[in-house]
This record gives C-alpha cells, sequence and structure tokens, in this order.
C-alpha cells in the first residue's frame, strides 16, 4: 500500500472505532430512532405529515409517501421520492396558530445494536450540469490563443 493509501485507511479505522466507542453508550431506543431517520431519509419509510390549525381546529395538508422532513423552525421542507428518479419538494410555513405531525405507515428493520452508516460514491464525484454553447466555448478559446 503506498503512503497516503494506508494514511487514509488508518484515519477511516480510527473514525469507524471512534464512532463505535460514542455508539456503545448510546440507548437501543436512540440508536433505533436515528436509524430510522436515516431510513426515512433514504425513502426508505412510508409516512404521512399533517399540517394543522390550531385556530380554525382543521387539518390544511396531508402529504403520504416516502418523505424525508427537516424541521427549519418557521418553515418545513418535506421531499418526497415520487418515482425511480423522480422527487418532489415542498415548503409549508409554520406559524403559532399551524402546526404538523408525521406519522410513520408501516414498520421498519433497523438494528438496534449498529449505527447505520450511508457511503454514497456519487456524493464524493457529484454531477455536473454544463451551461452554454459549444460556440461559445470556441470563441473563447480562439480569442485566448491571439
Amino acid at each position: 500500500m503506498t503512503k497516503p493509501m494506508a494514511r487514509t485507511s488508518m484515519l477511516v479505522l480510527a473514525a469507524t472505532l471512534g464512532l463505535g466507542t460514542i455508539a456503545g453508550c448510546d440507548d437501543d431506543a436512540k440508536i433505533a430512532s436515528r436509524n430510522l431517520s436515516k431510513a426515512a431519509d433514504n425513502f426508505e419509510v412510508d409516512r404521512r405529515i399533517v399540517f394543522y390549525n390550531g385556530i380554525t381546529d382543521s387539518y390544511m395538508l396531508t402529504i403520504e409517501g416516502r418523505c424525508s422532513i427537516e424541521d427549519q423552525q418557521i418553515q418545513l421542507e418535506v421531499t418526497c421520492k415520487s418515482g425511480p428518479n423522480e422527487y418532489k419538494k415542498h415548503f409549508l410555513g409554520l406559524s403559532d396558530n399551524v402546526t404538523y405531525f408525521a406519522e410513520q405507515l408501516r414498520t421498519a428493520d433497523v438494528s438496534v445494536f449498529h449505527h447505520r452508516v450511508t457511503f454514497k460514491p456519487q456524493q464524493i464525484v457529484p454531477d455536473i450540469d454544463f451551461r452554454g454553447s459549444a460556440e461559445e466555448l470556441r470563441e473563447n478559446a480562439s480569442e485566448a490563443n491571439q
């Protein structure tokens, strides 16, 4: 193994052991909760999210599906997977009279012994969108060569 590769391997091993040590202090419920949240954030959990107006005593909106939620204090961001490569994102304002609750619709198989870690190589090398035209590139290249 080359030196940079060996150093990287040692860092990954140290981080994994460190996380394992920290994880040993958590209760089963905390580990299961964290793993359920991770599963939901990976669109593996069916949820029902209901928005409720406390003044009018009525439901305002219901969203059901494989959804991830992020509470931003004044708004809730709900991202749902609607197909193999299709997603929808909803932004819902929260106030003193509007609140929400999220219900998990089915059980999910998660471990209470191990923390779940998700590695995505695509995150390391992200997709890059190119905006422009080939003509612009040729013009810029010819100007640079002059």
